[in-house]
């Protein structure tokens, strides 16, 4: 489908009234009500609206800001050893299988 107009909300959104607003085509967020936002999504569709909602997951959704937060806070505590840990992915193992 192509899109003129995407919006993202990082981290856990209940996130139905971005999706109702009419120029939003597309929501990308990290975590949600499966049962609000992904069925209001999906009645948009059955209505003939152009719209699509991407979920990226919680944990993926953050890191960057966790990374950024870290860097953030060495200079403001020099005496506190600061490290950024990243959290690995929760549903991808390719290794696994």
């Amino acid at each position: 489908m192509a899109v003129n107009r995407v919006t993202a909300a990082w981290g856990y959104m209940s996130a139905v009234a971005m999706a109702a607003r009419p120029e939003i085509e597309v929501l990308a967020v990290g975590e949600t009500r499966e049962w609000e936002v992904v069925e209001y999504i999906q009645d948009c569709i059955a209505a003939g609206q152009k719209k699509a909602l991407i979920i990226v997951g919680h944990v993926l959704s953050e890191q960057s800001g966790m990374k950024y937060c870290a860097e953030w806070l060495k200079p403001l505590v020099p005496e506190v050893p600061v490290e950024f840990i990243p959290a690995p992915e929760p549903y991808w193992n390719p290794g696994a299988y």
